[in-house]
């Protein structure tokens, strides 16, 4: 059996950037098929699962934080972070680049806000970078946190577009796989794929790939908006820059759901669009695994605050600025270069406390809840609900009340090499000695001072310095840190509006692509480094230009 229908766009991938497109291509009247492989139940796609951090620059809550922020220095931070050195493939990325600093420091906030969306009055800083100024990171908090966390992004989204399926304007096409775009006379009119067989798994399971018939779909344009490579790690280590992050992992842990398969990349590469920078991807170094997953392999995130004592595989300490929550790909690059793919964390409770979120919205049910009562029992003394639950229950935890035993731990886990008891003491008491002194050597201490000079982090996110050592503070922990798999950086080449390049450089007639596929915009908007806070707004930001150039180019 075969589908046949028509409309004015198809858009491939009812994730965030497809949503956004839909509603954007709806809001003008245009008729739309969202096509996705999976069923309704993961509408939303990966941008569910995420904590709902948002990019923006000098907003209101910035500024009530007494955060001094412009555009200037959030183009600066970017410039520096993303180090376009690519005459060809950096062309669209950086214009990309600008125009999204642009819409964060301007559009943006008051986007959302229209659509319903609210932030939380605190502003979290992440990926506080290389140590230059000049260089990789961010000079201040920028990281907006959705009240709603990744569900709320979603809803704001999702239920304009609901509407407009009610109204005849959107047709939602689940467990349809593309298989191949339609390309006659050298523009793109349509897809074809497989009809897959009904699915009831929940949102992220895995599903069937089984499939019970085909389909063909036209319209008078196509949006590619289907997402990264993450959860398909055999492409991961295929595009896995060796030059750079050195030889691929033979083990990761999954941060994606396993449909983040990278499927449409070589699909449309095949009809003629052109992949730039696909060497270029992001993945965490603090992923843990999940004791109650979903998908396979499923990983955690720690968004770690800046005080935890960070050791490679061996038990040696990592170097100045390799600190947790600074520079993500400079200590990728470091754990790998000493041949491992994992690393340790060694804290105390105290630290842990304080310190410790979990990415996800899952592993966040007070902000994803809305619920303010829950919320404000975050400052009463005691790790969060899910993270006791991974102490308690998490394969990377060790919890003991010596130093000793909480080696001995760490080397039940299996792990090779084998740490060295006096190796890890030494480190340990050498930072020690650093921290009741009026002045430092100790560049780590040094940050969290810094980090306590602002005032949210004072009181929520950086525990005061103290020994690690100190049984007021105990007990000690140690938590192994995997390899995490995340974010794709590269993708399909696209111009300002969103529409696909072709290998010659000329654009691709009815052809676009938005969010992770097109690496957020350009084919590489964040270029090698990632400031954070900016995959739900890459897909925003792309997913509106496709939509909104779509509509005035079938207007």
């Amino acid at each position: 059996m075969s589908e046949r229908e028509q409309a004015d766009v198809i858009v491939v991938g009812a994730g965030l950037a497809g949503l956004v497109a839909t509603y954007e291509l709806a809001r003008a009247g245009r008729k739309v098929l969202l096509v996705d492989q999976e069923s309704a139940a993961n509408l939303g796609g990966q941008a569910f699962w995420s904590l709902g951090g948002l990019f923006l620059v000098d907003s209101p809550e910035q500024r009530r934080m007494g955060i001094k922020d412009s555009y200037e220095l959030a183009l600066q931070d970017w410039l520096g972070s993303a180090g376009f050195d690519r005459e060809r493939e950096d062309h669209w990325p950086r214009q990309w680049a600008q125009a999204y600093v642009q819409f964060a420091a301007g559009e943006k906030r008051a986007y959302l806000h229209d659509l319903g969306l609210r932030l939380m009055p605190n502003v979290g800083w992440a990926e506080r970078g290389s140590g230059l100024a000049s260089g990789h990171g961010n000079s201040v908090p920028r990281f907006h946190l959705a009240w709603g966390t990744g569900p709320e992004v979603v809803r704001v989204f999702r239920e304009p577009v609901l509407a407009a399926e009610h109204r005849g304007l959107v047709t939602f096409k689940h467990r349809h796989q593309v298989d191949e775009l339609i390309v006659e006379n050298g523009t793109a009119v349509g897809v074809r794929g497989t009809v897959l067989e009904p699915s009831s798994a929940a949102r992220g399971v895995k599903s069937s790939r089984t499939g019970t018939g085909s389909f063909e779909l036209r319209a008078q344009a196509v949006t590619v908006t289907s997402g990264g490579i993450g959860g398909n790690a055999d492409l991961v280590r295929k595009n896995w820059p060796v030059d750079r992050l050195g030889p691929a992992p033979e083990r990761m842990i999954c941060g994606v759901p396993a449909h983040v398969d990278g499927r449409m990349l070589e699909i449309t590469e095949s009809a003629g669009g052109n992949i730039v920078n696909r060497d270029r991807m992001w993945h965490y170094v603090e992923g843990i695994k999940n004791w109650d997953p979903i998908w396979p392999d499923h990983a955690i995130r720690i968004i770690p605050g800046p005080s935890s004592l960070w050791l490679d595989a061996t038990g040696k300490r990592l170097p100045p600025p390799l600190f947790p929550g600074f520079d993500t790909l400079a200590t990728l690059r470091h754990i790998r270069a000493g041949g491992h793919d994992h690393s340790w964390f060694v804290l105390t409770q105290s630290i842990i406390e304080k310190e410790f979120a979990l990415s996800g919205s899952e592993q966040n049910p007070d902000f994803t809840a809305k619920d303010l009562k829950m919320t404000l029992g975050r400052t009463k003394k005691g790790p969060t609900g899910p993270v006791a639950a991974f102490m308690e229950h998490g394969a990377d935890f060790v919890v003991r009340d010596n130093l000793r035993d909480l080696v001995t731990g760490m080397n039940e886990l299996g792990s090779d090499p084998r740490l060295d008891y006096d190796q890890v003491r030494r480190e340990v008491v050498a930072r020690d000695r650093e921290v009741g002194l009026a002045y430092s050597k100790d560049m780590q201490l040094m940050a969290v001072r810094n980090a306590r000079s602002y005032l949210a982090d004072k009181i929520v996110r950086v525990a005061k310095p103290h020994r690690l050592l100190d049984p007021a503070h105990g007990p000690l922990i140690a938590v192994r840190l995997n390899l995490l798999t995340r974010k794709t950086l590269g993708g399909l080449e696209t111009t300002l509006d969103a529409q696909v390049v072709r290998p010659d450089g000329t654009p691709f007639p009815g052809l676009y692509a938005a969010g992770e596929v097109a690496g957020f915009g350009g084919g590489g908007v964040h270029g090698y480094n990632a400031l954070e806070g900016t995959f739900l707004g890459g897909c925003i930001f792309s997913g509106r230009a496709a939509g909104r150039a779509l509509a005035k180019e079938l207007a």
